[in-house]
């Protein structure tokens, strides 16, 4: 399977960028005040994103200790690894893209959803 050359991670929230190269957002909901123009995405590859389980159970909690950012990065790869088929449609999007940016909207820069799913993707 063919990778990105490179993967960046970006906060929706900041202009887009030429460098960025296709624009993925990565969240299951979508950002307030950003409007679809704006967000310039090649996609919103939303079955890349944690479940509504996960996403409530550590909601908040990432920040607070490195134990829930441990816990919720086990349990995101643990979905991420099931890979029902669209999962498995989102990575054939995201493999053909060449050059990435995974979006998201949390205000943490290195505790957040893009940063661990790419560091999932670093790890295939």
């Amino acid at each position: 399977m063919s990778r990105p050359l490179t993967i960046a991670v970006k906060r929706i929230h900041d202009a887009a960028a030429e460098s960025d190269g296709a624009r993925f957002l990565v969240d299951r909901l979508w950002p307030r005040g950003v409007s679809k123009e704006k967000a310039a995405l090649t996609a919103w590859l939303k079955p890349l994103s944690p479940s509504d389980r996960l996403r409530k159970a550590y909601h908040g909690a990432t920040a607070e200790s490195d134990e829930a950012w441990d816990a919720f990065r086990t349990d995101y790869f643990a979905e991420l690894d099931a890979g029902n088929e669209e999962v498995q449609a989102a990575l054939a999007v995201l493999d053909a893209a060449g050059d990435a940016t995974l979006l998201y909207a949390a205000k943490d820069p290195d505790r957040n959803n893009a940063v661990a799913l790419r560091e999932w993707l670093d790890r295939r």
